[in-house]
């Protein structure tokens, strides 16, 4: 299958540092740190499918994780070397499948809450730490059929942020995440169904960081409770005062503590 150039944001020059946006957002949630490190790496941030200015899913079939990372795989090669790459939430689940897939073109990750929910239900069926996500989409895909995009955005803004975010939040940023989220099953499914069983996560040779909110959800943290002792080279980092959308809410801080990652290895 031939796949469409996504559009990257990018900045500096140097070794690479390739970072992968959450759902419901696009590239620019790392323009951030695209300043803070383009004195020293060449950081580039692509959309991922349907988001920012990246052409949609071209296919009938139902997109899977592996699929997110055969779009970013020529970023993955640099004349410096293997890259870092660096991920929120859905992002950082495709930036682990990507370590796994080109294992010498990866030199480390720094991964916020990889939302990676087939591990927690492979441990054990639901009634699991996974539920709340698996709710959060069933009732937002009921506001779907429905044709409300705003209702289905608010359930999923306010399951990962906090009730009340979606109203609080300004109306001029409302538009493209409502209309972001008519992929929400989609996002879903390649996350719930990803088949990579947890002991092959054990073949990553590099540093991770591996960083949590503290204020997060018990989806988010059911994820790292099964994946962190898997990764054998893997420091946690937790912010207790942050939320699963700590690199959008708070990006300074987690900058930062990615920048203090990477002049660590």
């Amino acid at each position: 299958m031939n796949h469409p150039t996504p559009f990257v944001r990018e900045g500096g020059a140097g070794p690479r540092i390739v970072c992968i946006h959450s759902n419901a957002s696009t590239s620019s949630q790392w323009r951030g740190l695209i300043d803070l490190l383009s004195v020293n790496y060449h950081v580039v941030a692509p959309d991922s499918y349907g988001s920012g200015k990246t052409p949609d899913w071209h296919s009938d079939r139902i997109i899977s994780l592996s699929d997110e990372v055969a779009l970013i795989e020529p970023l993955l090669t640099d004349d410096n070397g293997p890259v870092v790459l660096v991920g929120h939430s859905y992002g950082a689940a495709v930036a682990v499948i990507a370590a796994l897939a080109h294992p010498e073109r990866v030199r480390a990750l720094a991964l916020y809450e990889p939302t990676l929910f087939s591990l927690v239900d492979a441990e054990g069926p639901p009634p699991n730490d996974a539920d709340g996500i698996r709710n959060t989409v069933r009732q937002g895909s009921i506001a779907l059929d429905n044709g409300d995009l705003d209702a289905a955005a608010e359930g999923f803004i306010d399951y990962w942020m906090g009730a009340g975010s979606w109203a609080g939040m300004p109306e001029s940023r409302r538009p493209p995440i409502a209309a972001s989220v008519k992929n929400m099953r989609r996002w879903a499914r390649a996350l719930m169904t990803e088949p990579t069983p947890l002991a092959e996560f054990r073949r990553l040779d590099m540093p991770v960081l591996y960083m949590v909110g503290g204020r997060s959800t018990a989806s988010a943290h059911g994820v790292a409770r099964v994946l962190l002792p898997a990764l054998l080279k893997a420091r946690l980092l937790t912010f207790d005062k942050l939320g699963h959308m700590g690199p959008i809410t708070h990006p300074d801080v987690v900058n930062a503590a990615i920048e203090q990652f990477l002049k660590e290895i």
